[in-house]
């Protein structure tokens, strides 16, 4: 019967064996082969046995004691193998993964956002699908306005559109908030545009406003010449030509030197040394009532500026696509 009872502790050794974690392993160990273990009881009763059966019984005791020792052995080197290949060494070199870098239209945002940044400007945000009026109407372009057709866009089902200039969103700021204002807005801007190398229907644009008692467009110009020259070089020069824009009153748009011919007249130019940077004015009197601003006490300055436009500049592209073809080896010169 003794040698019956060590046959049934293997089967259970093995079964648990089998089963051990590195956790349970020493429990293991512990209730097969230590001082209360049943293997260790036999051992013990073995002294009311004739000399016959100490030997016989003793003998498969040892066996078994054997058996399971290197059973745990064993099992210990397989657990640890697979511990091993599971974990991390801390120590050990890292793996490298090439890493990209800021795409050349975020690069020039975040570098003109910094310098309106730095001439205390806050930059305000908001939702790129806009309705009706602070996309247009808000700003002087009634349903039958025709700059409208200049700022063709894209008609959502629900009668929302996307929003064709961050405009919109100094139209929410001043909805909010009074009088001295200071903001500028970025983000994209979508219009219905046909492809080609000066067109995109979706954007990137910085629009800027000013609103005080006593702005005036000597402000404006003092301070979009600082920009063209923080933005394109010291040397910059600026110049203002008459424009229209239904929002502003008076408008104008800015041309800047040639930064590739400094204003001697190059290809990139077309041979004139100016380059158009952005368009700008006075806001119009009706924009500050739509906001319940007095215009007889406040005015101010507003401008816009394409971020496309600007990296055109600066790095001498040709092509406006470019930015958005997924081709590495135009992005990776940036």
């Amino acid at each position: 019967m003794t040698k019956d009872k060590i046959s049934l502790i293997l089967a259970s050794f093995y079964d648990d064996i089998a089963n051990a974690t590195p956790k349970t392993l020493e429990s293991v160990r512990t209730q097969y082969l230590g001082r209360k273990s049943e293997l260790n009881t036999v051992l013990k009763s073995l002294g009311s046995l004739s000399i016959a059966e100490k030997k016989a019984i003793g003998a498969t005791a040892n066996r078994a004691k054997i058996e399971m020792e290197k059973a745990i052995a064993t099992r210990g080197k397989e657990l640890n193998k697979v511990v091993d290949e599971q974990s991390i060494d801390i120590t050990a070199p890292g793996k490298k993964y090439p890493s990209g870098h800021i795409h050349p239209i975020t690069q020039v945002l975040e570098e003109v956002v910094d310098v309106f940044v730095s001439m205390g400007y806050e930059v305000a945000d908001g939702p790129e699908i806009e309705d009706d009026w602070h996309n247009f109407e808000a700003l002087n372009m009634g349903p039958e306005h025709a700059a409208r057709d200049m700022q063709d866009t894209f008609y959502l089902t629900s009668g929302a559109i996307p929003r064709t200039q961050t405009s919109s969103v100094q139209i929410r700021y001043m909805e909010n908030h009074k009088p001295p204002i200071k903001i500028i807005s970025a983000g994209k801007v979508h219009r219905n545009e046909n492809e080609d190398a000066s067109h995109s229907w979706i954007f990137y644009q910085i629009e800027g406003l000013v609103v005080g008692e006593g702005v005036t467009f000597a402000d404006l110009k003092g301070t979009l010449d600082l920009v063209a020259k923080k933005i394109l070089g010291p040397g910059t020069k600026t110049r203002f030509r008459p424009s229209y824009f239904p929002y502003t009153e008076p408008s104008a748009e800015l041309d800047a030197s040639c930064p590739q011919c400094e204003g001697k007249g190059c290809r990139s130019c077309g041979g004139s040394g100016w380059l158009e940077l952005l368009g700008s004015g006075m806001v119009h009197p009706q924009v500050l009532r739509n906001m319940g601003i007095d215009p007889e006490k406040y005015s101010g300055f507003a401008f816009g500026l394409g971020v496309e436009r600007i990296a055109m500049i600066k790095y001498n592209i040709s092509d406006i696509r470019y930015f958005w073809h997924p081709d590495t080896r135009f992005l990776e010169q940036f």
